[in-house]
């Protein structure tokens, strides 16, 4: 019996689309569009972007420094597909090692 709801339940988690990891390549930072593999196209409320993607700049003495560039064509990112498949996270941009 326990073996039964063991895979019942473990059969509803996969049918629900959890969490998954993809890799995508950003087509145009604005509006932000990022193709996924050569499957689809993801814009406007489809993405949620991080903190860790986002221009930053600070002032320093009277200039304005720039610490972390945004999004721009052509980068590679992180995404994380949230459940339900509907949502896309940019976690972060990838670089080369």
């Amino acid at each position: 019996m326990l073996d039964i709801i063991k895979q019942a339940s473990l059969g509803a988690v996969s049918n629900t689309n959890p969490v998954a990891f993809s890799y995508g390549t950003v087509v145009l930072a604005q509006p932000l569009q990022i193709q996924v593999g050569q499957r689809f196209t993801l814009s406007g409320p489809a993405l949620v972007v991080t903190e860790a993607v986002m221009e930053h700049r600070v002032a320093v003495e009277g200039k304005e420094m720039l610490l972390r560039r945004g999004l721009e064509a052509g980068d590679r990112v992180l995404l994380a597909r949230m459940q339900g498949g509907q949502t896309y996270i940019v976690l972060d941009r990838l670089v080369e090692p």
